[in-house]
């Protein structure tokens, strides 16, 4: 990337990509963000936050060029934090191992994991303005903040009276050419479901139809959902793709459906993981489950059909999606079936993708649902399925709404279900001053009008407000594709033309 254009924003990105930074543990970025400022003799604040002394937000402030020093400040804002997903058959370990980048083309891509170019590009760019000795601007406040991804703990506890500027850039949106000016608020619901494991032999009383107790023999299968796009839960919830946790529970519910329609006895449930991150898509699922014997080749079949079916419906979109089937051994424990049954149930009625959309502007998700996680846990006090969902509306009574739905489904099993704090949406003002700005900036970069909307996803300008209610802000970023997912990329001529873009910003202001 060190010989990518622009060179003063690619060769900073290159180094953020060295450096690890999931979301909650951003120590070393951190450490390399006040080491740069160090270096460039930038001036540097930071703000710890009070569980992690070594974490927290930081500002790095630059005076303005001559000529601009009484125009009223500008605040330029990145994430430091980056989702952290990889195809299950790469190792990498993400607290340790540097990204692995490579160029295609027009974009610059990863090697089986995310690329982090979300909020990474805009970390560099907000850098680059900062070490740049030809850019005219105001004075600049730049503010990297902290676990955006899964918590907005940064802007969360961003401190009243630290930031001066009334007018702020957000640099964490990633479609060319578009300016955001509102978001989606948005709230996590999460469910726990404790069980204690019991033995194959002390499950063999759901025997088949006139089989004894002790004549039933197991056959133990591992069932799994890969090679699915994933995606942003806010971006890509609309655009058709397959949530893993969905197709796979989809089967496991037709398995059970299958056995009892045919009097052979009953499917026990094992393990169940599927997806990761709140705020990605699923992409892959498994699940190992233990049938009657007899059932074998019957599970075949009925497995070969089901996956003719996906594809048929999927297919066009989903042209990656992989279903599998293979036996293994039996497992030592199993989720009792009372309490396998329940779960699967309320997995099957979760609600997950677009609820509503926009009435105010065209083609805008207004509400969505995204069944993120279902996992296998264990903690000091016991064995657990593990149901993470994140629900998000323009709407602050639709999102409660979907919110108090996706409780009831997953209630319904016996779970103990909570929400997480929640965040605020942004509310577009399109008499904007800096819109207005940014706007015939574009139009005199390009001779193009910039397309002006609202996102799904959510922002953290929304949490600014709340603590600068004063505040006048849009949202830019270059293209990228796949963000959440390894199929991240982010485009170099995009890149280019929203770093173009940003100056003229900066000095029409």
């Amino acid at each position: 990337m060190n010989n990518l254009q622009p060179q003063e924003v690619f060769s900073i990105f290159q180094q953020i990509t060295q450096v690890p930074r999931p979301s909650k543990h951003e120590e070393k970025i951190c450490q390399w963000l006040i080491g740069f400022a160090r270096q460039h003799n930038i001036e540097y604040e930071f703000l710890p936050l009070a569980e992690n002394a070594a974490t927290g937000n930081i500002i790095l402030r630059k005076p303005a060029t001559r000529g601009y020093e009484s125009h009223p400040g500008v605040i330029l804002q990145a994430h430091m934090d980056m989702v952290c997903e990889k195809n299950s058959d790469i190792r990498h370990d993400f607290f340790a191992d540097p990204i692995q980048t490579y160029v295609d083309g027009d974009w610059v891509k990863a090697r089986g994991t995310t690329l982090g170019a979300d909020n990474g590009i805009g970390m560099a760019m907000m850098l680059a303005a900062l070490t740049s000795t030809t850019m005219e601007h105001p004075a600049l406040e730049c503010l990297f903040t902290v676990d955006e991804e899964t918590g907005l703990t940064g802007a969360n506890n961003l401190p009243d009276g630290h930031l001066q500027g009334k007018r702020l850039i957000n640099l964490d949106s990633e479609d060319d050419g578009q300016i955001f000016i509102g978001c989606a608020g948005g709230i996590d619901t999460l469910a726990k479901l404790y069980y204690e494991p019991i033995t194959l032999s002390q499950a063999n009383f759901f025997a088949p139809s006139g089989v004894g107790q002790e004549d039933i023999h197991w056959f133990a299968a591992e069932v799994k959902v890969s090679g699915l796009l994933g995606g942003h839960s806010g971006d890509d919830i609309n655009k058709g793709r397959a949530n893993a946790n969905k197709v796979l529970v989809r089967f496991l519910f037709e398995v059970e459906q299958q056995l009892q329609r045919r009097q052979m006895g009953t499917m026990l449930l094992s393990r169940i993981d599927g997806g990761n991150l709140r705020n990605a898509i699923a992409r892959e699922a498994s699940a190992l489950i233990c049938v009657p014997f007899a059932y074998k080749e019957q599970l075949r079949i009925d497995f070969n059909t089901f996956v003719a079916e996906i594809e048929a419906e999927i297919l066009d979109v989903e042209k990656g999606v992989q279903l599998s089937l293979e036996s293994t051994e039996l497992p030592k424990t199993v989720i009792p079936k009372g309490v396998s049954d329940k779960l699967l149930l309320s997995l099957y009625a979760c609600p997950h993708g677009v609820f509503a959309m926009s009435k105010d502007m065209p083609g805008l998700v207004e509400t969505s649902t995204n069944l993120a996680s279902v996992k296998t846990k264990k903690d000091g006090n016991g064995h657990f399925i593990e149901i993470n969902t994140s629900q998000r509306s323009s709407v602050e009574s639709q999102k409660h709404n979907l919110k108090n739905m996706v409780e009831c489904a997953l209630a319904l099993s016996g779970a103990e279900v909570s929400h997480g704090d929640g965040y605020p949406g942004w509310k577009p003002d399109v008499n904007s001053g800096l819109l207005a700005v940014t706007r015939q900036a574009y139009i005199g970069l390009t001779g193009k009008e910039p397309e002006v909307r609202a996102i799904h996803a959510g922002l953290e300008c929304g949490l600014f407000l709340e603590k600068y209610p004063y505040l006048d802000m849009v949202s830019i970023g270059p293209q990228m594709t796949g963000v959440h997912s390894p199929m991240e990329q982010l485009s170099i001529s995009s890149t280019a033309k929203t770093w173009q873009w940003l100056q003229c910003t900066l000095q029409a202001l």
